[in-house]
């Protein structure tokens, strides 16, 4: 049986760089953006209809809600799945609560400040990059488009301070961008003992693009 664990965390703080890694690993898959948090949401948005709460079957209900992972990953070939969501956002961990034992999740973190200016350098070197498609023209105007409070930057900040804020420790291992580019090795080896799993002798250079269960990036 596969065993599933969360990552969270920042844009531009190592996502892909992360995943690049790890998924060197044969028995680890860590996916792309994924969309389980936004299935886990549908889902539990249907307890508020007038059709669930006249007959509230709330034991099959969570039979269904409580095999999601296993039934998006059934054909993933690995025994340890990362699933990268904004899994620290407090909606989307209180589904997790609801649904599982055992939660392990990985925070990768940035000073903001790093952040923006990662998107800033991108959009200019690739002219069809989101932060161009937007009215936005200097870099101020997008650093405030980029910070607008529905965006995934202020997510995922609302993610991490709820974690650190209301949660257990053991529940999260916060990962540092500078830490993941400076010192991999000591940096992947603590994500593996944060999630009591075998160690792999991991590669740091000429990384291949993000890739798992044969898919890429389109």
């Amino acid at each position: 049986m596969k065993e599933i664990f969360f990552l969270s965390g920042l844009p531009r703080a190592g996502n892909t760089l992360f995943g690049s890694i790890m998924n060197q690993n044969p028995d680890v898959g860590v996916s792309a953006n994924s969309i389980c948090a936004d299935m886990m949401g549908e889902l539990f948005t249907l307890k508020h209809t007038d059709i669930f709460k006249n007959y509230p079957d709330h034991k099959s209900f969570d039979n269904v809600a409580k095999k999601v992972f296993e039934n998006y990953y059934k054909d993933w070939n690995y025994k340890y799945i990362i699933d990268r969501a904004p899994w620290g956002y407090p909606i989307n961990l209180k589904f997790l609560k609801e649904t599982r034992s055992n939660i392990k999740i990985i925070v990768l973190v940035r000073d903001i400040v790093e952040v923006l200016g990662s998107f800033i350098r991108w959009s200019q070197k690739e002219p069809t990059s989101f932060v161009n498609q937007y009215d936005a023209k200097t870099i101020e105007e997008k650093c405030d488009m980029l910070m607008n409070k529905d965006g995934v930057i202020v997510k995922e900040l609302i993610a991490i301070k709820h974690l650190l804020e209301h949660q257990p420790k053991e529940l999260y291992h916060l990962l540092e961008y500078n830490n993941l580019v400076e010192h991999p090795r000591k940096t992947i080896d603590g994500v593996y003992e944060f999630l009591g799993i075998p160690k792999f002798k991991h590669h740091f250079t000429n990384l291949d693009q993000f890739k798992v269960n044969g898919m890429e990036y389109d």
